[in-house]
């Protein structure tokens, strides 16, 4: 559709909406009895037969998605949140006026039905109306019936059209919501509290990532939003709470793609008394009971690299290291390799990396970049080299690594946990390292949070913790191919056709300030020569 279509179209529902006022119609009503939805009544009413008629009354309400006038006689179909169902309203069983107000209603209008349930003659479920309501009056049109929104870039931009749109796109986002209902659900069960953290914070850390900086104009200083939740949550469990999560916005200033959203939802737990075993089985089994919840199986289909697998997601997971991986996917043995070897190995896949050289760091790097993309099945890789994090315990038995996983699934990493450290002395020596780094230039290293080694050091009891994002286990579970189909409104650069946009809301200021009534132009007319008289007065 053109943009002189659209103004045109633009103006005769303008019209359309005066002519409705000038008939003692308000196009905005303050509410309606809505008392029932398309999906409960179809499913309710599914063995109807062709052409009967039920004393069963509802009331609904929704947007008109399709409209066919047959005379005396109009059938539409209405969508709400549920689905669509069709409405049968004749003249004379709703009133002249009333079918006078519906000539005047377009696609995408919001209407209220209510009626009684009957069959068609074609055995269509539908709804017989007995009273009509305009709720709202649209202005804009909708997109195209049979083209619908199937640019991707502008479902993201107009979420509003997409939802409207695509059904699929409102249920993706409806399971969503209920995910995290069963995700709250279950640690209730388990006995945790969910708790609040700050967004907004004087110092970062908790995870290696660049944080977004803004400014407080009341204290006129930097601050920090946050990029993870984890040293508060530390701080209460050294204030005696034992079981504690929350779930949260984190914002990271770093890439977009199709699995990274600056702002994106976490959840964060912490367990006194457990170490990184315990946190495995509770966050697989949490996964477990998600895909049991969602889709009555652990067992579900997606693509991956346009092929399709089959996922099961029943605990227990298998249990790798990072140095297995390397030799079971990538056929590279790295048990004994010396620190020159392991440079050999970076120069040889062409694997850059920044900051001091370690044997840990050369592991991690080989790992991500020859294994993470294979590893397709739910799988923990446990016991990560120790350079990776300073807020994890060192592994029993073997100081080079420490008691940290990572889940992985289709590729992606979906969680982090440790056996969390709680030693003052190293945690300050480590966290005092990282600043360090942070003052040479790492842009992912920490500062110095004084207040929480100082919180460590009133002592913090053993525990595991972990976090996973929220938005990740959304693309596993509910089948999406981006982060962005399981964000209502990802983070997306202007353009400037978003420019057009407004200049088109200007046009359309403009047209309805011209079809204001005489009687709202005297009115404003009025109102501004009493100001500038009351102006005057005042020797303004």
């Amino acid at each position: 559709m053109g943009l002189e279509e659209e103004n045109r179209l633009v103006k005769d529902r303008i019209d359309k909406l005066n002519a409705l006022r000038e008939m003692g119609v308000e196009p905005y009503p303050y509410s309606f009895d809505h008392t029932d939805h398309a999906a409960d009544i179809l499913a309710k009413h599914s063995g109807l037969a062709a052409e009967q008629q039920t004393d069963h009354k509802v009331a609904v309400a929704g947007r008109i998605m399709q409209l066919r006038g047959m005379g005396k006689a109009t059938f539409m179909h209405i969508q709400d949140q549920t689905g669509k169902i069709q409405i049968y309203i004749r003249k004379d069983d709703v009133g002249e006026g009333a079918y006078n107000i519906l000539k005047k209603c377009d696609l995408g209008d919001i209407v209220g039905i209510k009626g009684h349930i009957f069959a068609t003659k074609t055995g269509e479920v539908s709804v017989y109306a007995e009273e009509y309501t305009l709720l709202t009056k649209t202005l804009r049109p909708m997109p195209e019936k049979y083209h619908g929104i199937k640019d991707k870039e502008l479902r993201y931009r107009k979420r509003y059209l997409d939802l409207i749109m695509n059904q699929e796109v409102k249920d993706t986002f409806l399971k969503r919501s209920l995910m995290l209902r069963h995700i709250r659900q279950y640690f209730d069960d388990l006995g945790f509290i969910e708790v609040e953290t700050p967004a907004l914070q004087t110092i970062y850390g908790g995870a290696n990532a660049r944080p977004f900086v803004t400014h407080i104009n009341a204290w006129d200083m930097k601050m920090y939003m946050s990029i993870s939740p984890e040293l508060y949550l530390k701080r209460l469990l050294v204030g005696g709470f034992e079981k504690v999560f929350t779930i949260c916005k984190n914002f990271r200033n770093e890439g977009v793609d199709a699995t990274h959203n600056p702002e994106f939802t976490m959840l964060e737990f912490y367990h006194a008394y457990v170490d990184y075993e315990r946190v495995m089985e509770i966050f697989e089994k949490m996964v477990e009971h998600l895909a049991m919840s969602l889709h009555g199986t652990t067992k579900v289909k997606r693509m991956y690299k346009e092929e399709e697998v089959e996922l099961d997601f029943k605990a227990p997971w298998p249990r790798k290291t990072m140095e297995q991986c390397l030799k079971e996917l990538a056929g590279v043995d790295v048990e004994g390799v010396d620190e020159e070897g392991l440079r050999q190995l970076l120069t040889n896949y062409n694997i850059e990396y920044e900051g001091t050289f370690t044997k840990g760091l050369a592991i991690q790097l080989l790992f991500e970049d020859l294994c993470e993309e294979k590893l397709i099945q739910p799988v923990h890789i446990i016991d990560q080299p120790k350079e990776s994090t300073p807020l994890c315990k060192v592994k029993r038995g073997n100081p080079e690594l420490i008691e940290r996983f990572e889940s992985y699934c289709l590729g992606a990493e979906i969680c982090n946990a440790y056996s969390e450290l709680n030693d003052p002395l190293l945690q300050r020596k480590l966290l005092e390292e990282q600043a360090a780094e942070l003052r040479g230039g790492a842009e992912e290293a920490h500062p110095m949070d004084e207040d929480f080694v100082q919180a460590i050091e009133y002592g913090m009891p053993p525990a595991g913790g972990l976090g996973f994002g929220v938005d990740r286990m959304a693309i596993i579970l509910l089948g999406a191919e981006s982060i962005r189909d399981v964000i209502l409104f990802p983070t997306m650069k202007p353009t400037t056709e978003e420019m057009t946009v407004e200049e088109q809301d200007e046009r359309i200021k403009e047209e309805m300030k011209k079809s204001l009534t005489p009687t709202e132009d005297k009115k404003k007319g009025k109102t501004e020569k009493e100001n500038r008289e009351k102006s005057k007065a005042r020797g303004k």
